[in-house]
C-alpha cells in the first residue's frame, strides 16, 4: 500500500495533529491494525478549512481548460493507482477486494 499516509493533508503538506494525537485504524473484518493516523482536533480542522478557502481562490482564477486538465490528470492518477487504492479501501472497510473493484469501476468511468 504505497499510497497509504498516516498524516492529514492540509495546506499543501502532510501534517500531524497539532496536539500530536493519533488513533488506530483497524480492518473491521480481521481487527488487524492498519495504521496509526493523525487525530486532528477542532483547531486543526479550522486550519484545514482556512487552507481550503485559500486554495479555492487559486482554483477559481484558473480557466476551465486548466481545471479540466488538472481533473483529467487526477483521473489518470486514480486509474494508474487503482490496485493500491482498492487495497487501502478494502482493508479499512473490511470488504472483499472484488467488491471494491466493481465499485471503483462505477465511480471512475472512462472519460475517453
Amino acid at each position: 500500500m504505497n499510497l497509504l499516509r498516516s498524516d492529514a493533508y492540509s495546506g499543501g503538506a502532510w501534517v500531524a495533529a497539532g496536539n500530536g494525537g493519533r488513533f488506530t485504524v483497524r480492518n473491521p473484518a480481521t481487527g488487524e491494525e492498519l495504521a496509526q493516523v493523525a487525530d486532528l482536533d477542532a483547531a486543526d480542522a479550522q486550519k484545514a478549512i482556512a487552507h481550503a478557502a485559500d486554495a479555492s481562490h487559486g482554483w477559481r482564477s484558473r480557466t476551465a481548460k486548466e481545471r479540466a486538465t488538472l481533473m483529467r490528470t487526477w483521473f489518470e492518477l486514480i486509474m494508474a493507482n487503482q490496485e493500491d487504492l482498492a487495497r487501502i479501501m478494502t482493508a479499512e472497510q473490511g470488504k472483499p477486494l472484488a467488491e471494491k473493484a466493481s465499485s471503483r469501476a462505477r465511480s471512475c468511468p472512462s472519460a475517453a
